[in-house]
């Protein structure tokens, strides 16, 4: 294996320094609203997501309870809303408090990245002189058409055409060029670097025009590098159902729900084989946010984990389709755009698909909304009683100092287990509801090809990938808009999708445990412990006389977010969590209990009502 080169260095060491030299001469009020005019973190590569300099500072406050930050510039700036977090749930809070309350009311959005959006990030790729767009994180509207009128109202404010997709979703496009779910084995877990023309589970379904399996199940399962034992259960997996376990028929419904999927794979179906475990454990990726290994046998059947691949996600009346070519960092933008007319051209959110955002708007005094990046809040309280308070007192790092604000009100939309150790005044029963939140590890990988001729040469359109971190890669959504359009031929320059969901190394250890060991080791990797991994996962899958990674890889973006998909904590610990608190109330979608664009709309407006 190569050493890191130069390019290596500019993608992400030279990143990781570079974030902790913000591009703000924070000396003065004035000073804070100055950004640097080549300031643009979309087109940036290497590690982003929870990137190096965004989450210090918050967990120096929770894990070491830091309270002291050094002397703190009290700045002349006063707020009727304070909006903590600059994800979509944020930015929606900002826009409907202007809604309600009219567009002269001065709001600050505070974010700890480099960057709006929270989770929809924007990654842009120039290879060979060509834009390739794609997404860090949250990455389509969810059955956008079946949303509350409060988000359809959002939406068509923000110039999102629902319709539009149908058109813009070129459903066609893998049949065209013969691609389909496939099962890589790696040589490192497996024994040898193998593609097996069926993908062994129900995850690919969710790619709308996705070709199947290209083999029988007992054809695949003859061919999976496992042993002869393995390869029988394998196909005894693959060809059952509930209806093998030995239960009267009405008790069935209760017994999938409170019954281990594992235990159903090993003592029901006589499954041993650690290949064929493994494989079932990573089948069930970010649907399940846990390894199938935690799944009820109804968790499992519902996600289409290994067993369980018959019946489609979505259908025609249902399509998974809604994609901008950047994911919803298109809803995001859109929201800035709305609030900050002169950030960007263009007027609806398909018309800035393709605009180049000067970042420099976003922090004028002159604003009504003002967003500040690379700014952590550290230190949230009411200034008197909170009943009576007039005020709350907002303390923030940008730039390793402390700067603080004062609001009318705050919305705290960043996520909820941190709130408790930023909101310091909050009453114990609602910071014990907060704390039981909790929330998986994710981790979206953009790679940037000068050509994907090795791809389709090998007909992949997804491929699971059991044995590598990346359980999944597959080709972005062919998404054309806006002036944008989708790679075209198999000769042309495209970005693929490499997601994780990692989970801890002890099969069947509880799913908090598995996530605090899985978030310390991803926040632990550097840039180039994850190109080594992407370059064996690439190199081994494709075909080496069609592929080469130094020559065929241009750019590599790691979107690794420690905390990503919601998990809902036990009873009614969400809604206690939410519950405004004088002057501060929560938005983002933990207080939902569900990681969904629509979610962190709902969330928002309702925030905003608490606030009174």
């Amino acid at each position: 294996m190569r050493e890191i080169t130069r390019r290596d260095f500019v993608n992400g060491t030279l990143l990781a320094a570079g974030s902790s030299v913000l591009p703000f001469a924070a000396t003065s009020q004035f000073a804070m609203a100055t950004l640097d005019s080549s300031y643009y973190p979309p087109a940036l590569t290497g590690l982003r997501g929870s990137h190096p300099g965004s989450n210090e500072s918050a967990h120096d406050r929770a894990w070491n309870q830091r309270s002291n930050w050094g002397a703190t510039t009290r700045l002349r700036e006063t707020y009727d809303l304070v909006v903590v977090g600059g994800g979509i749930s944020g930015l929606s809070a900002a826009y409907f408090y202007q809604q309600k309350y009219g567009k002269d009311k001065r709001v600050l959005v505070l974010d700890n990245h480099d960057d709006f959006g929270g989770h929809a990030k924007r990654n842009e790729h120039v290879i060979n002189g060509q834009l390739r767009l794609s997404y860090g994180g949250s990455q389509t509207l969810v059955e956008p058409l079946h949303a509350d009128k409060v988000v359809h109202n959002l939406l068509k404010d923000i110039g999102v055409d629902l319709h539009r997709f149908k058109t813009a979703y070129d459903v066609g496009f893998y049949e065209r060029n013969n691609l389909g779910a496939v099962t890589y084995f790696n040589e490192e877990i497996f024994g040898q670097d193998k593609v097996v023309r069926h993908p062994f589970c129900n995850y690919p379904n969710y790619v709308e025009g996705l070709l199947g399996a290209k083999i029988s199940n007992e054809e695949a399962a003859q061919q999976a590098p496992l042993s002869d034992a393995g390869r029988k259960q394998l196909v005894r997996v693959l060809n059952g159902s509930v209806q093998a376990i030995k239960v009267p028929k009405e008790k069935l419904k209760d017994y999938i729900e409170t019954h281990s999927y594992f235990d159903y794979l090993k003592h029901t179906l006589g499954v041993d084989d650690p290949g064929v475990l493994r494989m079932a454990r990573h089948s069930g990726l970010d649907w399940a946010s846990s390894g199938a290994d935690l799944m009820s046998i109804g968790d499992a059947k519902r996600s289409g984990a290994l067993g369980f691949v018959k019946k489609a996600v979505y259908d025609k009346n249902n399509p998974y389709i809604h994609h901008f070519p950047d994911g919803n960092a298109s809803i995001a933008r859109a929201l800035v755009k709305k609030m900050i007319p002169d950030i960007g051209k263009g007027s609806s959110a398909e018309e800035i698909v393709l605009s180049k955002f000067n970042y420099a708007e976003l922090d004028k005094p002159s604003n009504a909304v003002r967003v500040r990046l690379n700014s952590t809040a550290v230190d949230v309280y009411h200034e008197s009683e909170p009943k009576h308070s007039s005020d709350v007192v907002i303390e923030y790092i940008n730039g390793n100092r402390s700067y603080q604000v004062k609001a009318a009100g705050v919305v705290m939309a960043c996520y909820n287990m941190i709130i408790p150790h930023i909101v310091s005044d909050l009453p114990e029963d609602q910071a014990a509801g907060l704390r039981l939140q909790s929330k998986s590890p994710l981790q979206y990988t953009t790679v940037g090809l000068r050509n994907w001729r090795a791809i389709k040469e090998m007909e992949i359109g997804v491929a699971m990938s059991p044995g590598n971190m990346h359980q999944a890669v597959l080709m972005d959504f062919p998404v054309s808009m806006g002036g944008y359009e989708y790679t075209r031929t198999p000769d042309d320059p495209c970005v693929i999708q490499m997601i994780s969901c990692p989970y801890g190394e002890t099969v069947g250890a509880p799913r908090l445990e598995q996530f605090r060991e899985a978030r310390f080791k991803m926040l632990g990797l550097k840039f180039k412990d994850y190109e080594q991994e992407i370059r064996a996962h690439l190199s081994g899958m494709l075909p080496n006389d069609l592929f080469d990674f130094d020559r065929d890889v241009a750019s590599i973006t790691v979107n690794r977010w420690a905390h990503g998909y919601t998990i809902a904590g036990p009873g009614d610990s969400t809604r206690i969590g939410r519950q405004p608190f004088g002057r501060i109330t929560v938005a983002n979608t933990d207080s939902a209990a569900g990681s969904d664009a629509k979610y962190a709309i709902m969330m928002a407006y309702r925030a905003v009502k608490e606030l009174g």
